[in-house]
């Protein structure tokens, strides 16, 4: 696999994720102003790691616990 492809998947998964997020998310604590900045997919495709930038008076650690309690759904709905 050339880095060429994988620099591609991770982009369509940093877009996917971001889609999922805003759009097919419900949790209450997962608001405000953010961005998902990057996804780092590895060569074998096996792990994905997600970069999230937030902006403004987010509450940030209410966001990270919303986005930790729905990661298998959010992988789920990924794959």
């Amino acid at each position: 696999m050339s880095y060429q492809r994988i620099d591609r998947i991770s982009e369509q998964v940093r877009r996917e994720v971001d889609r999922i997020i805003r759009d097919r998310l419900s949790d209450p604590r997962i608001r405000g102003t953010f961005s998902v900045t990057r996804a780092e997919v590895t060569r074998d495709l096996r792990y994905c790691t997600v970069y999230l930038s937030v902006l403004g008076d987010v509450n940030e650690k209410e966001l990270k616990k919303g986005l930790k309690s729905c990661s298998g759904w959010l992988r789920h709905e990924l794959g």
